[in-house]
Protein backbone atom coordinates (compact mmCIF):
# COMPACT_ATOMS: atom_id res chain seq x y z
CA UNK A 1 0.00 0.00 0.00
CA UNK A 2 1.16 3.47 -1.04
CA UNK A 3 -0.47 7.09 0.19
CA UNK A 4 -1.51 9.11 -2.10
CA UNK A 5 -3.19 12.77 -1.98
CA UNK A 6 -5.60 14.07 -4.79
CA UNK A 7 -6.87 17.58 -3.87
CA UNK A 8 -7.79 21.07 -4.61
CA UNK A 9 -7.19 24.33 -2.62
CA UNK A 10 -7.70 27.39 -2.69
CA UNK A 11 -3.86 27.63 -4.33
CA UNK A 12 -5.39 26.19 -7.54
CA UNK A 13 -9.02 26.40 -7.88
CA UNK A 14 -11.55 29.13 -7.80
CA UNK A 15 -14.32 29.11 -4.98
CA UNK A 16 -16.68 27.90 -7.78
CA UNK A 17 -14.57 25.01 -8.51
CA UNK A 18 -14.16 24.56 -3.98
CA UNK A 19 -17.47 24.64 -3.99
CA UNK A 20 -18.50 22.06 -6.80
CA UNK A 21 -16.20 19.56 -5.32
CA UNK A 22 -17.34 19.94 -1.37
CA UNK A 23 -18.86 17.00 0.19
CA UNK A 24 -21.80 18.12 3.11
CA UNK A 25 -21.26 16.28 5.85
CA UNK A 26 -24.89 14.12 4.82
CA UNK A 27 -22.59 13.01 2.21
CA UNK A 28 -19.64 11.82 3.78
CA UNK A 29 -20.34 8.67 4.54
CA UNK A 30 -21.26 7.98 1.29
CA UNK A 31 -18.74 9.40 -0.63
CA UNK A 32 -16.25 8.17 1.50
CA UNK A 33 -17.95 4.16 0.70
CA UNK A 34 -17.71 5.34 -2.89
CA UNK A 35 -14.06 5.99 -3.08
CA UNK A 36 -12.98 2.86 -0.92
CA UNK A 37 -15.43 0.97 -3.30
CA UNK A 38 -12.74 1.44 -6.02
CA UNK A 39 -10.64 -1.24 -6.78
CA UNK A 40 -7.27 0.37 -5.89
CA UNK A 41 -8.20 2.35 -2.98
CA UNK A 42 -8.55 0.43 0.16
CA UNK A 43 -8.41 3.21 2.52
CA UNK A 44 -9.73 6.74 2.28
CA UNK A 45 -10.12 9.50 4.46
CA UNK A 46 -11.66 12.78 2.54
CA UNK A 47 -11.60 16.71 4.08
CA UNK A 48 -13.79 19.18 3.15
CA UNK A 49 -13.52 22.69 3.94
CA UNK A 50 -14.10 26.13 2.47
CA UNK A 51 -9.92 26.20 1.42
CA UNK A 52 -9.79 23.19 0.71
CA UNK A 53 -10.75 19.16 -1.22
CA UNK A 54 -8.44 16.91 0.00
CA UNK A 55 -8.64 12.71 -0.33
CA UNK A 56 -6.28 10.86 1.52
CA UNK A 57 -6.26 7.26 0.50
CA UNK A 58 -4.07 4.11 0.82
CA UNK A 59 -3.96 2.71 -2.52
CA UNK A 60 -2.77 -0.38 -4.30
CA UNK A 61 -0.77 1.53 -7.68
CA UNK A 62 -0.29 5.10 -8.28
CA UNK A 63 -1.95 5.19 -11.85
CA UNK A 64 -5.25 3.17 -10.59
CA UNK A 65 -5.63 5.19 -7.82
CA UNK A 66 -5.26 7.94 -9.26
CA UNK A 67 -7.76 7.77 -11.85
CA UNK A 68 -10.54 5.83 -8.95
CA UNK A 69 -9.98 9.19 -6.65
CA UNK A 70 -10.48 11.63 -9.77
CA UNK A 71 -13.34 9.52 -11.02
CA UNK A 72 -15.26 10.01 -7.42
CA UNK A 73 -14.56 13.64 -7.51
CA UNK A 74 -15.33 14.04 -10.94
CA UNK A 75 -18.69 12.64 -10.32
CA UNK A 76 -19.45 14.75 -6.82
CA UNK A 77 -18.83 18.06 -8.93
CA UNK A 78 -20.93 17.09 -11.50
CA UNK A 79 -17.70 17.94 -14.02
CA UNK A 80 -15.89 16.01 -16.34
CA UNK A 81 -12.46 14.87 -15.09
CA UNK A 82 -10.78 16.68 -17.94
CA UNK A 83 -12.09 19.92 -16.29
CA UNK A 84 -10.61 19.05 -12.74
CA UNK A 85 -7.79 18.36 -13.89
CA UNK A 86 -5.93 21.52 -14.00
CA UNK A 87 -7.38 22.55 -10.47
CA UNK A 88 -6.24 19.27 -9.11
CA UNK A 89 -2.54 18.67 -7.55
CA UNK A 90 -1.44 15.04 -6.81
CA UNK A 91 1.25 13.88 -3.62
CA UNK A 92 2.81 10.78 -3.81
CA UNK A 93 4.26 8.72 -0.95
CA UNK A 94 6.74 10.50 0.58
CA UNK A 95 5.80 13.82 -0.80
CA UNK A 96 2.18 12.94 -0.02
CA UNK A 97 3.25 12.74 3.75
CA UNK A 98 5.04 16.14 3.67
CA UNK A 99 2.06 17.54 2.74
CA UNK A 100 -0.39 16.26 5.17
CA UNK A 101 2.18 17.06 7.88
CA UNK A 102 2.37 21.01 6.23
CA UNK A 103 -1.55 20.96 6.35
CA UNK A 104 -1.66 19.66 9.65
CA UNK A 105 0.58 22.66 10.89
CA UNK A 106 -1.07 24.92 9.34
CA UNK A 107 1.60 25.83 6.45
CA UNK A 108 -0.17 24.91 3.92
CA UNK A 109 -3.34 27.45 5.10
CA UNK A 110 -4.47 30.65 3.81
CA UNK A 111 -3.66 31.82 6.35
CA UNK A 112 -0.42 30.52 7.85
CA UNK A 113 -0.35 28.84 11.26
CA UNK A 114 -4.01 29.16 11.99
CA UNK A 115 -5.24 26.29 14.33
CA UNK A 116 -8.72 25.46 13.00
CA UNK A 117 -7.28 23.05 10.19
CA UNK A 118 -5.99 20.90 13.39
CA UNK A 119 -9.95 20.43 14.30
CA UNK A 120 -10.94 19.82 10.58
CA UNK A 121 -8.58 17.33 10.08
CA UNK A 122 -9.87 15.79 13.24
CA UNK A 123 -13.22 15.70 12.11
CA UNK A 124 -12.72 14.17 8.98
CA UNK A 125 -10.29 11.21 10.43
CA UNK A 126 -13.21 10.76 13.16
CA UNK A 127 -15.90 10.55 10.19
CA UNK A 128 -13.39 7.89 8.20
CA UNK A 129 -12.92 6.09 11.41
CA UNK A 130 -16.77 5.94 11.71
CA UNK A 131 -17.38 4.99 8.26
CA UNK A 132 -14.36 2.15 8.44
CA UNK A 133 -12.48 3.40 5.63
CA UNK A 134 -9.62 4.22 7.58
CA UNK A 135 -7.34 1.21 8.12
CA UNK A 136 -4.32 0.62 9.59
CA UNK A 137 -2.04 3.26 6.97
CA UNK A 138 -4.55 5.79 7.69
CA UNK A 139 -4.71 5.35 11.21
CA UNK A 140 -1.01 6.00 11.63
CA UNK A 141 -0.95 9.09 9.24
CA UNK A 142 -3.66 10.83 10.42
CA UNK A 143 -2.82 10.21 14.41
CA UNK A 144 1.15 11.53 13.89
CA UNK A 145 -0.32 14.17 11.56
CA UNK A 146 -2.57 15.31 14.72
CA UNK A 147 0.66 15.06 16.89
CA UNK A 148 2.61 16.78 14.45
CA UNK A 149 0.50 19.56 14.20
CA UNK A 150 0.27 19.80 18.01
CA UNK A 151 3.89 20.02 18.07
CA UNK A 152 4.49 22.77 15.69
CA UNK A 153 1.74 25.02 17.98
CA UNK A 154 3.24 23.71 21.52
CA UNK A 155 6.89 24.63 20.28
CA UNK A 156 6.76 27.55 17.60
CA UNK A 157 4.74 30.88 17.62
CA UNK A 158 3.45 29.55 14.00
CA UNK A 159 -0.46 29.97 15.13
CA UNK A 160 0.68 34.39 15.96
CA UNK A 161 1.77 34.38 12.16
CA UNK A 162 -1.64 35.31 10.79
CA UNK A 163 -1.76 37.64 14.08
CA UNK A 164 1.18 39.16 12.61
CA UNK A 165 -0.08 39.90 9.12
CA UNK A 166 -2.92 41.80 10.45
CA UNK A 167 -0.97 43.63 13.38
CA UNK A 168 1.33 45.04 10.68
CA UNK A 169 -1.36 46.17 8.32
CA UNK A 170 -3.13 47.96 11.08
CA UNK A 171 0.19 49.12 12.55
CA UNK A 172 0.34 50.90 8.86
CA UNK A 173 -2.84 51.67 8.71
CA UNK A 174 -2.80 53.64 11.80
CA UNK A 175 0.43 55.53 10.59
CA UNK A 176 -2.29 57.32 7.98
CA UNK A 177 -4.90 58.06 10.37
CA UNK A 178 -2.65 60.01 12.81
CA UNK A 179 -1.82 57.29 14.77
CA UNK A 180 -4.38 55.91 16.63
CA UNK A 181 -7.23 53.59 15.32
CA UNK A 182 -9.38 54.17 18.49
CA UNK A 183 -12.84 54.97 17.84
CA UNK A 184 -12.38 54.19 13.96
CA UNK A 185 -14.85 53.17 12.23
CA UNK A 186 -13.74 50.14 10.75
CA UNK A 187 -15.44 47.34 8.20
CA UNK A 188 -13.93 44.07 7.76
CA UNK A 189 -14.72 41.59 4.21
CA UNK A 190 -14.82 38.62 4.87
CA UNK A 191 -15.46 36.24 7.55
CA UNK A 192 -12.84 33.57 7.31
CA UNK A 193 -9.97 32.94 9.63
CA UNK A 194 -8.50 36.01 8.87
CA UNK A 195 -11.32 37.76 8.55
CA UNK A 196 -12.21 36.74 12.04
CA UNK A 197 -8.72 37.28 13.66
CA UNK A 198 -9.38 41.39 11.94
CA UNK A 199 -12.55 42.07 13.58
CA UNK A 200 -10.41 40.90 16.79
CA UNK A 201 -7.37 42.68 16.71
CA UNK A 202 -9.44 45.71 15.47
CA UNK A 203 -11.59 45.59 18.40
CA UNK A 204 -8.50 45.21 20.97
CA UNK A 205 -7.26 48.17 19.23
CA UNK A 206 -10.64 50.43 20.47
CA UNK A 207 -11.60 50.76 16.42
CA UNK A 208 -15.59 50.95 15.79
CA UNK A 209 -18.00 51.03 15.19
CA UNK A 210 -17.05 47.77 13.52
CA UNK A 211 -19.17 46.33 10.60
CA UNK A 212 -18.50 43.04 9.09
CA UNK A 213 -19.42 41.76 5.53
CA UNK A 214 -19.34 38.16 3.88
CA UNK A 215 -20.75 36.49 0.45
CA UNK A 216 -22.55 33.97 3.07
CA UNK A 217 -24.67 36.39 5.28
CA UNK A 218 -25.26 33.99 8.03
CA UNK A 219 -21.14 33.49 8.86
CA UNK A 220 -20.79 37.49 8.75
CA UNK A 221 -23.95 37.41 11.62
CA UNK A 222 -22.33 35.06 13.54
CA UNK A 223 -18.63 36.67 13.76
CA UNK A 224 -20.11 40.42 14.40
CA UNK A 225 -22.52 39.14 17.08
CA UNK A 226 -19.33 37.73 18.80
CA UNK A 227 -17.75 41.27 18.95
CA UNK A 228 -20.64 43.36 18.98
CA UNK A 229 -20.48 44.69 15.76
CA UNK A 230 -23.09 45.23 12.54
CA UNK A 231 -23.30 42.89 10.04
CA UNK A 232 -24.44 44.24 6.51
CA UNK A 233 -25.38 42.35 2.77
CA UNK A 234 -22.20 42.24 0.32
CA UNK A 235 -24.75 43.99 -1.56
CA UNK A 236 -25.14 47.18 0.57
CA UNK A 237 -21.00 47.46 0.09
CA UNK A 238 -20.97 50.80 -1.45
CA UNK A 239 -22.94 52.56 1.11
CA UNK A 240 -20.98 50.70 3.80
CA UNK A 241 -17.61 51.92 2.82
CA UNK A 242 -18.91 55.60 2.58
CA UNK A 243 -19.29 55.54 6.80
CA UNK A 244 -15.58 53.80 7.55
CA UNK A 245 -12.19 55.17 7.51
CA UNK A 246 -10.81 51.43 7.43
CA UNK A 247 -11.66 48.37 5.28
CA UNK A 248 -9.86 44.85 5.91
CA UNK A 249 -10.59 43.24 3.21
CA UNK A 250 -9.60 39.07 3.50
CA UNK A 251 -11.98 37.35 1.39
CA UNK A 252 -11.20 34.01 -0.44
CA UNK A 253 -12.65 35.21 -3.43
CA UNK A 254 -10.97 34.65 -7.19
CA UNK A 255 -11.92 38.34 -8.86
CA UNK A 256 -11.36 41.37 -6.57
CA UNK A 257 -14.20 42.56 -4.09
CA UNK A 258 -13.33 46.12 -3.71
CA UNK A 259 -13.46 46.86 -7.06
CA UNK A 260 -12.67 50.51 -8.95
CA UNK A 261 -16.23 51.28 -10.14
CA UNK A 262 -17.48 50.27 -6.15
CA UNK A 263 -14.91 52.47 -4.56
CA UNK A 264 -15.03 54.94 -6.81
CA UNK A 265 -19.07 55.38 -5.81
CA UNK A 266 -18.23 55.13 -2.50
CA UNK A 267 -16.01 58.11 -2.65
CA UNK A 268 -18.12 59.96 -4.36
CA UNK A 269 -20.49 59.94 -1.35
CA UNK A 270 -18.06 60.15 1.43
CA UNK A 271 -17.13 63.12 3.36
CA UNK A 272 -13.84 63.99 2.19
CA UNK A 273 -12.54 65.65 5.74
CA UNK A 274 -12.30 62.17 6.84
CA UNK A 275 -9.37 61.73 5.63
CA UNK A 276 -8.40 58.75 3.54
CA UNK A 277 -10.18 55.90 3.09
CA UNK A 278 -7.70 53.16 4.23
CA UNK A 279 -7.79 49.91 2.53
CA UNK A 280 -5.93 46.51 4.24
CA UNK A 281 -5.36 44.11 1.37
CA UNK A 282 -5.01 41.03 3.16
CA UNK A 283 -6.22 38.40 0.75
CA UNK A 284 -4.49 36.14 -2.10
CA UNK A 285 -5.10 36.63 -4.99
CA UNK A 286 -6.05 40.36 -3.99
CA UNK A 287 -9.53 41.74 -3.10
CA UNK A 288 -8.48 45.45 -3.85
CA UNK A 289 -8.58 45.95 -8.01
CA UNK A 290 -5.18 47.34 -9.13
CA UNK A 291 -6.72 50.67 -9.99
CA UNK A 292 -8.28 51.61 -6.59
CA UNK A 293 -4.79 52.93 -5.71
CA UNK A 294 -4.35 55.54 -7.99
CA UNK A 295 -7.32 57.16 -7.20
CA UNK A 296 -7.31 59.93 -4.74
CA UNK A 297 -8.59 60.03 -1.38
CA UNK A 298 -7.49 55.66 -1.28
CA UNK A 299 -4.67 54.47 0.68
CA UNK A 300 -4.08 50.36 -0.17
CA UNK A 301 -1.93 48.64 1.81
CA UNK A 302 -1.70 44.83 0.60
CA UNK A 303 0.57 42.36 0.77
CA UNK A 304 3.48 43.62 -1.38
CA UNK A 305 3.99 46.73 0.47
CA UNK A 306 4.00 44.02 4.01
CA UNK A 307 6.45 42.63 2.64
CA UNK A 308 9.51 44.18 3.94
CA UNK A 309 8.19 44.60 7.22
CA UNK A 310 6.79 40.58 7.56
CA UNK A 311 9.75 38.90 5.93
CA UNK A 312 12.07 38.61 8.52
CA UNK A 313 9.62 38.68 11.22
CA UNK A 314 8.37 36.43 13.70
CA UNK A 315 5.83 34.70 11.28
CA UNK A 316 8.79 34.00 8.67
CA UNK A 317 10.99 32.73 11.64
CA UNK A 318 8.34 30.71 13.17
CA UNK A 319 7.53 28.83 10.01
CA UNK A 320 10.97 28.07 9.15
CA UNK A 321 11.11 26.27 12.22
CA UNK A 322 7.73 24.62 11.52
CA UNK A 323 9.43 23.42 8.32
CA UNK A 324 12.54 21.77 10.02
CA UNK A 325 9.85 20.28 12.35
CA UNK A 326 8.19 18.55 9.72
CA UNK A 327 11.05 17.61 7.87
CA UNK A 328 12.30 15.67 10.43
CA UNK A 329 8.34 14.11 11.58
CA UNK A 330 8.19 12.92 7.61
CA UNK A 331 11.42 11.08 7.62
CA UNK A 332 10.34 9.30 11.09
CA UNK A 333 7.44 8.72 9.85
CA UNK A 334 8.76 6.70 6.19
CA UNK A 335 11.35 5.27 8.40
CA UNK A 336 7.89 3.23 10.42
CA UNK A 337 6.23 2.82 6.99
CA UNK A 338 9.10 0.98 6.12
CA UNK A 339 9.72 -1.33 8.60
CA UNK A 340 6.21 -1.95 8.73
CA UNK A 341 6.59 -3.03 4.67
CA UNK A 342 8.97 -5.54 5.71
CA UNK A 343 6.93 -7.06 8.52
CA UNK A 344 4.57 -9.39 6.69
CA UNK A 345 8.02 -10.63 4.61
CA UNK A 346 9.45 -11.45 8.06
CA UNK A 347 6.64 -13.06 9.29
CA UNK A 348 5.89 -15.24 6.44
CA UNK A 349 10.01 -15.91 6.83
CA UNK A 350 8.75 -17.29 10.13
CA UNK A 351 6.46 -18.99 9.45
CA UNK A 352 8.20 -20.97 6.38
CA UNK A 353 10.82 -22.23 9.56
CA UNK A 354 8.16 -23.14 11.37
CA UNK A 355 6.69 -25.44 8.43
CA UNK A 356 9.69 -26.69 8.34
CA UNK A 357 10.87 -27.57 11.99
CA UNK A 358 6.95 -29.22 12.25
CA UNK A 359 7.49 -31.25 9.29
CA UNK A 360 10.94 -32.67 10.07
CA UNK A 361 9.78 -33.40 13.99
CA UNK A 362 6.62 -35.21 12.52
CA UNK A 363 9.34 -37.65 10.45
CA UNK A 364 11.22 -37.75 13.66
CA UNK A 365 8.48 -39.35 15.20
CA UNK A 366 7.74 -41.65 12.87
CA UNK A 367 11.38 -42.91 12.59
CA UNK A 368 11.95 -43.09 15.89
CA UNK A 369 8.82 -44.24 17.95
CA UNK A 370 10.85 -45.68 20.75
CA UNK A 371 11.54 -42.15 22.07
CA UNK A 372 9.51 -41.13 25.49
CA UNK A 373 6.77 -37.55 25.27
CA UNK A 374 9.79 -35.84 27.38
CA UNK A 375 12.50 -36.63 24.97
CA UNK A 376 10.30 -35.65 21.67
CA UNK A 377 9.82 -32.91 23.32
CA UNK A 378 13.18 -31.46 24.43
CA UNK A 379 14.39 -32.59 20.78
CA UNK A 380 11.69 -29.71 19.56
CA UNK A 381 12.71 -27.37 22.06
CA UNK A 382 16.07 -27.64 20.95
CA UNK A 383 15.37 -27.53 17.30
CA UNK A 384 12.86 -24.40 18.08
CA UNK A 385 15.49 -22.34 19.99
CA UNK A 386 18.49 -23.14 17.43
CA UNK A 387 15.86 -21.60 14.40
CA UNK A 388 14.68 -18.74 16.61
CA UNK A 389 18.58 -18.02 17.15
CA UNK A 390 19.36 -18.38 13.50
CA UNK A 391 17.28 -16.10 12.52
CA UNK A 392 16.67 -13.53 15.15
CA UNK A 393 19.96 -11.10 13.96
CA UNK A 394 18.74 -11.24 10.15
CA UNK A 395 15.03 -10.78 10.93
CA UNK A 396 16.43 -8.17 13.03
CA UNK A 397 18.90 -6.33 10.84
CA UNK A 398 16.35 -6.65 8.19
CA UNK A 399 13.95 -4.40 9.98
CA UNK A 400 16.93 -2.03 10.70
CA UNK A 401 17.82 -2.07 7.31
CA UNK A 402 14.39 -1.88 5.83
CA UNK A 403 14.05 1.70 7.99
CA UNK A 404 16.66 3.39 5.70
CA UNK A 405 15.77 5.03 2.44
CA UNK A 406 15.43 2.64 -0.18
CA UNK A 407 15.07 -0.31 2.13
CA UNK A 408 11.75 -1.63 0.35
CA UNK A 409 14.69 -3.83 -1.70
CA UNK A 410 15.56 -6.18 1.24
CA UNK A 411 12.26 -7.12 1.65
CA UNK A 412 11.83 -7.82 -1.86
CA UNK A 413 15.08 -9.81 -1.63
CA UNK A 414 14.27 -12.03 1.61
CA UNK A 415 11.13 -13.23 -0.57
CA UNK A 416 13.25 -14.06 -3.79
CA UNK A 417 16.00 -15.85 -1.42
CA UNK A 418 13.31 -17.69 0.67
CA UNK A 419 10.66 -18.13 -2.53
CA UNK A 420 8.01 -16.78 0.01
CA UNK A 421 4.59 -15.75 -0.36
CA UNK A 422 3.49 -12.85 1.20
CA UNK A 423 -0.44 -12.79 1.00
CA UNK A 424 -1.80 -9.60 -0.24
CA UNK A 425 -4.34 -7.50 1.48
CA UNK A 426 -5.38 -5.10 -0.95
CA UNK A 427 -6.39 -5.50 -4.61
CA UNK A 428 -2.92 -5.52 -6.50
CA UNK A 429 -2.13 -3.50 -9.66
CA UNK A 430 -3.71 -5.28 -12.28
CA UNK A 431 -6.48 -3.44 -13.86
CA UNK A 432 -5.10 -1.38 -17.52
CA UNK A 433 -4.43 2.45 -16.96
CA UNK A 434 -6.93 3.74 -18.93
CA UNK A 435 -8.79 5.90 -16.88
CA UNK A 436 -6.48 8.22 -15.39
CA UNK A 437 -4.60 8.72 -18.80
CA UNK A 438 -7.24 10.88 -19.17
CA UNK A 439 -7.08 12.62 -16.55
CA UNK A 440 -3.71 13.58 -15.13
CA UNK A 441 -0.71 11.62 -17.01
CA UNK A 442 -0.17 9.28 -19.33
CA UNK A 443 -0.54 5.76 -17.62
CA UNK A 444 3.26 5.09 -18.81
CA UNK A 445 4.40 7.95 -16.72
CA UNK A 446 6.24 7.35 -13.69
CA UNK A 447 4.22 8.36 -9.99
CA UNK A 448 5.92 11.81 -9.07
CA UNK A 449 8.12 12.24 -6.25
CA UNK A 450 6.72 15.12 -5.40
CA UNK A 451 3.43 17.09 -5.65
CA UNK A 452 1.64 17.67 -9.11
CA UNK A 453 -0.18 19.78 -10.57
Amino acid sequence: MKLLVVGASYRTAPVATLEQLAVPPADLTRTLDRLVAQPYVAEAVLVSTCNRVEVYAAVSGFHGGLGDICAVLAEQAGAPPATLAAHLYVHYDAAAVDHVFRVATGLDSMVVGEAQILGQLRDAYHSASGADTAGRLLHELMQQALRVGKRAHAETNIDRAGQSVVTAALDLAAGLLDGDLTGRPAMVVGAGAMGSLSVATLSRLGAGPLTVTNRGAARAVRLAESYGAAAVPMAELVDALTTVDIVVAATAATEPVLTRDVVTRALARRDPARGPLVLLDLAVPRDVEEGVAALPGVEVIDIDRMAAILADGPAAADAAEVTRIVAGEVEAFLSWLRGADVAPTVAALRGRADDVVTAELRRLAQRRPEFTDDQRAEVARTVHRVVQRLLHQPTVRVRQLAAEPGGDQYAALLRELFDLEVPQTSPVDTVPDVVEAEIIMPADSDPPTGGAR
